[in-house]
C-alpha cells in the first residue's frame, strides 16, 4: 500500500489576491511556444479548471 500525503484544510480559504507582476509572469509563461497551460496552472496553485479565466484577468 502506497502512502500519499493528505492536505487538511481547517479554515475557510479566502479568495487569493494576485499582484500585477504575478499575473504578468503567468500570462507570459502561458504565451511561450510549447507551454503546457495545465502545468503552469498547477505550479501556481491554480485549479486547472480555472486556468482559462486567468489571462482574461487583464
Amino acid at each position: 500500500m502506497t502512502k500519499h500525503p493528505i492536505e487538511v484544510i481547517t479554515s475557510v480559504e479566502r479568495r487569493r489576491r494576485w499582484s500585477r507582476e504575478d499575473k504578468e509572469r503567468l500570462v507570459a509563461a502561458s504565451l511561450e511556444p510549447g507551454a503546457v497551460h495545465s502545468e503552469i496552472a498547477r505550479s501556481a496553485g491554480i485549479h486547472v479548471s480555472r486556468k482559462r479565466e486567468f489571462p482574461c484577468a487583464f
